[in-house]
């Protein structure tokens, strides 16, 4: 079975997900805790950064590559066309939402962390103790703003993120308002990047991420509650019921990905 290492939480592996589920594939999700885990990974990969696929002996890093790598390897339900004005319009996508919608959306969620201490905490594991969840809602936004500042994630550029991010929804609306995909009459990796890239300006609200229910369908509010977006949500939406697959479930109720760990 293919393996990937991933963040449950992370929009790139999301687009790989999203890839595996339509093309049929079977796979085991093996997180990959931030420190520690990422050292098994470099072993494994070369580097530190998810998501990484593991075909038997092949070992393929970043979205991109291993997009690349299924429609090769696993050539039915193409998602790259083969006609040239298409193929380039599909990778031309690709790039950019990868630039835009994935950086520019990380920003402004953490934007989002620094303003809602209910959102702050619905994002960490259910596992994590009452005790420690309280400490880290209680922590003041001007604090967090403070830290991002520091580190680039000060409040410019979460201004600039967001309206960066509102043009970018209103294009993609304007698209897809009247068209089911974004290249073709059938989806492609544009579209698969586009929407697993958009899970953190909102989550999906079925069961396809392993994240607490009351995170399930919310998301930035600055983008989510604008109505202008509805065209692109509902159709992100509507993707995510056709093509992702909803997670197994264990005997335990659960679905937790297993966790990588040092020796």
């Amino acid at each position: 079975m293919l393996e990937l290492y991933q963040f449950e939480l992370s929009q790139y592996c999301e687009k790989v997900r999203l890839i595996l589920d339509y093309k049929g594939l079977d796979y085991h999700k093996i997180e990959v805790t931030p420190g520690v885990g990422q050292l098994k990974l470099f072993k494994l990969s070369g580097q530190r950064q998810v998501p990484v696929l593991k075909d038997g002996e092949t070992i393929i890093a970043d979205s991109t590559e291993i997009a690349f790598y299924l429609d090769r390897k696993y050539p039915e339900k193409p998602i790259i066309p083969t006609d040239p004005v298409g193929r380039g319009q599909c990778l031309l996508i690709e790039e950019w939402a990868d630039e835009s919608i994935g950086i520019k959306g990380r920003t402004a969620f953490i934007g989002a962390l620094n303003k809602n201490p209910n959102f702050r905490t619905s994002i960490l594991p259910e596992e994590v103790p009452e005790f420690l969840k309280t400490f880290i809602e209680a922590i003041p936004g001007d604090l967090l703003t403070v830290l991002g500042t520091g580190i680039g994630l000060g409040p410019e550029a979460i201004k600039t993120a967001q309206i960066a991010l509102k043009q970018d929804l209103e294009a993609l609306s304007l698209i897809l308002q009247h068209r089911p995909y974004l290249v073709t009459e059938e989806p492609t990796l544009a579209d698969f990047t586009v929407a697993g890239l958009s899970m953190i300006l909102k989550f999906p609200a079925g069961d396809y991420l392993d994240i607490s229910n009351q995170l399930k369908g919310k998301g930035i509010p600055e983008l989510t509650d604008n109505t202008n977006y509805d065209a692109f949500f509902l159709w992100r939406d509507r993707f995510y019921t056709d093509y992702r697959k909803p997670q197994r479930k264990t005997s335990s109720g659960g679905s937790s990905p297993t966790q990588i760990t040092i020796n």
